[in-house]
């Protein structure tokens, strides 16, 4: 499958897909991941290992967590060099009032919105999409 750069075909297939689960924010300021974890994100920063990762198991670990979070995967295979995606993705959800943090994966973009509005995003998403198609 081909990488898509075209914002508008970007927005117009962007075919949002809810995961399951609670996921959350945690650090390990040691860099080290522990044991019985299972991240879907890691990113290192000086200040410690950012770990995004189901909520069970960060408490399982006995990890400090913020942020409680739906996980929301755009299955449009957008080109890492794709102008505008994020932001068009960014405004139709913070005009609904939803926070978002939104990670890059080599294939697919991922959205970590607040847990109880993981459905409203999706539909926001879903209008987005189909704006974009008859627009």
């Amino acid at each position: 499958m081909t990488a898509e750069s075209d914002l508008r075909v970007l927005l117009s297939d962007l075919s949002p897909e809810a995961h399951p689960g609670r996921y959350v924010y945690a650090t390990v300021p040691d860099g080290t991941l522990p044991g019985g974890v299972a991240p879907v994100v890691t990113v290192r920063e000086g200040e410690g290992l950012t770990l995004v990762l189901p909520e069970a198991e960060a408490a399982a670990a006995g990890l400090t967590y913020t942020y409680v979070a739906g996980w929301i995967t755009l299955r449009v295979h957008s080109a890492l060099e794709a102008v505008g995606l994020t932001a068009a993705v960014s405004l139709a959800l913070t005009d609904a009032g939803i926070s978002c943090n939104v990670v890059a994966g080599f294939h697919h973009d991922h959205l970590f919105v607040p847990y109880e509005r993981v459905d409203e995003a999706v539909t926001v998403l879903e209008r987005l999409a189909a704006e974009s198609r008859t627009g």
